[in-house]
């Protein structure tokens, strides 16, 4: 890689997974991912994975286990400690996207185009800054495919490449079990056997038997210790995914068909970069280009057929579509002087979009939120002149021809988002009603007054708290303590009133947002009951 690429590269993944990360609140993936990180770190439990001290082996624990790590240096309450493993699997990830793509066509500056679409697609900004598991487990399995494409293109036996490939895809198992192999790399194998005939495929068979070897024992031996120590738990859980699997989140098999508005900033020329007869007569490497497309559709054809279906599970997609498209934007780029006139309205179309999206954005926000104008006047009026000045440049690129320097304001645009732009949500975070439940460990721990949970408790709500909350089903479990705290989300049981008196009734809510924003989740609430057994009750 050419040392200017690196470093920019390198900038822009800084600029849009770093920036800022103290804005979005932490969700139920991540909240659930700290909570067991936090209870290796406490009660040492390394393998047998928890959650609230119960048994939490629906995930493998790499990513748990490096978020863990990162806890350990830098302290349980420290977000951008707790995010920059994911965050460093993401640039791993866009640095991966380079190597595959520079070997792929031979030329780093279509590479360095592939790898700043895929840094600036809406999912993968929005995966790379939080602490969950698919982005450990995608950016594992592109590290695997570029070694196995390096196995692949090799006339002698490639032992060490091939070694290497099996080592990260063991660790992509160790993350989220088979998904990426499913959604990824099964993908790449169908597009480069059909784009490529089969070319290294029979010369490296004993490389890749070794590679397979490591890779299942590094993917496996987890989940066969907890199979071996703990076989009721893991049978339990995993009947309870095979039922999720099959009925939670059901779509019809069309669900995906607009995966590539998933690329956001580069939704229109991934449209483009899809319309195979238009684009094949126009790419400078078609075999590359139909292997990109191939790639992509097989991986949005497997995940159609899972009943289950999430936006969020497009994200391996993001990867071949980011190369998908860029054949087509590093055209137009390369060739923008001599472009018929069909091709220099498209450039016109999709970079003026993004101009509009510039001076769109100020404008809506002032008319629609004026809140935020008032709140943070110096912030929205700076972030507001960086954006119309980056669209009067994009006008400007783009009657002046220089493609190039249309796609790189475009990236400016993203940058600038998230550097001047992502703080002002915190304009929207005005619940009144916001009340964190960690101040409820405080009062226990200075009261010296046991808390318990009745029911579910949201994993936000058990992170904010700062430690294991005991789980109770019946009041026998605790009908020896005269007095003690009870979190519920469902109204108090009958046998509590009947047994015990109401002291002190708390609402929680970690809610960010007002009631009437439409961003209300209700698990975020929750009520806490003071109670004293009623012969026990004396006046407050």
């Amino acid at each position: 890689m050419p040392k200017n690429y690196a470093f920019w590269l390198l900038l822009v993944c800084t600029l849009l997974f770093v920036s800022n990360l103290d804005v979005i609140y932490i969700n139920i993936m991540e909240a659930r991912n700290f909570i067991s990180a936090r209870e290796m770190l406490s009660n040492g439990n390394w393998l047998h994975t928890t959650l609230n001290l119960e048994p939490r082996y629906e995930k493998p624990p790499l990513p748990t286990w490096l978020t863990a790590l990162s806890m350990y240096f830098f302290g349980t309450t420290n977000l951008y400690g707790l995010r920059l493993p994911a965050i460093i699997s993401a640039i791993i990830m866009i640095f991966a996207s380079f190597k595959l793509v520079n070997a792929l066509v031979k030329d780093a500056f279509h590479a360095l185009v592939s790898s700043l679409i895929l840094a600036t697609s809406f999912y993968i900004i929005y995966s790379g800054r939080e602490a969950q598991w698919d982005i450990f487990a995608h950016s594992f399995m592109l590290l695997s495919i570029l070694y196995t494409y390096k196995t692949l293109k090799k006339n002698k036996p490639q032992y060490q490449n091939a070694l290497l490939a099996g080592f990260f895809m063991g660790l992509s198992l160790l993350s989220k079990g088979p998904v990426s192999l499913y959604a990824l790399f099964l993908p790449f194998i169908f597009a480069y056997a059909l784009s490529f005939h089969f070319k290294g495929f029979f010369k490296q068979l004993r490389p890749a038997f070794f590679a397979l070897i490591l890779a299942i024992i590094i993917g496996s031996w987890w989940a066969i210790y907890i199979y071996l120590t703990d076989v009721q738990a893991v049978k339990t859980i995993a009947t309870k995914e095979t039922v999720a699997w099959s009925n939670r989140n059901v779509r019809a098999w069309y669900y995906y068909w607009s995966f590539f508005t998933q690329s956001g900033l580069w939704s229109f020329f991934a449209l483009i970069g899809l319309v195979y007869p238009f684009i094949k007569s126009r790419v400078i490497n078609l075999r590359a280009y139909r292997f990109s497309m191939i790639w992509t559709m097989s991986a949005v054809i497997l995940l159609s057929l899972i009943p289950e279906k999430k936006s969020r599970y497009l994200l391996p997609v993001l990867i071949p579509l980011a190369l998908n498209t860029s054949f087509y934007v590093h055209y137009l780029i390369v060739k923008a002087k001599s472009l018929p006139k069909l091709d220099k309205f498209m450039a016109t179309f999709g970079f003026g979009l993004l101009a509009l999206v510039c001076f769109a954005i100020p404008l809506v926000g002032f008319l629609k939120y004026p809140f935020l104008v008032q709140k943070y006047p110096i912030n929205y009026g700076f972030f507001s002149i960086v954006l119309v000045a980056i669209g009067i440049y994009i006008i400007k690129t783009l009657w002046q021809t220089d493609y190039k320097q249309s796609f790189y304001a475009s990236i400016a645009l993203m940058c600038s988002v998230m550097i001047l732009g992502l703080p002002l949500l915190k304009g929207f975070y005005n619940n009144p009603n916001f009340k964190s439940i960690h101040q409820l460990k405080q009062w226990s721990e200075l009261q010296a007054i046991p808390v318990f949970v009745k029911g579910y408790i949201a994993p936000e709500l058990l992170w904010e708290y700062g430690e294991p909350i005991e789980t109770i089903e019946d009041i026998n479990e605790i009908n020896s303590l005269s007095k003690f705290g009870l979190i519920t989300q469902d109204s108090l049981p009958s046998a509590y009133k009947n047994a015990y008196q109401v002291i002190l009734n708390q609402h929680y809510d970690l809610n960010y947002m007002r009631s009437n924003s439409g961003k209300e989740n209700k698990r975020l609430k929750t009520e806490f009951y003071l109670l004293e057994k009623k012969q026990d009750t004396v006046r407050y």
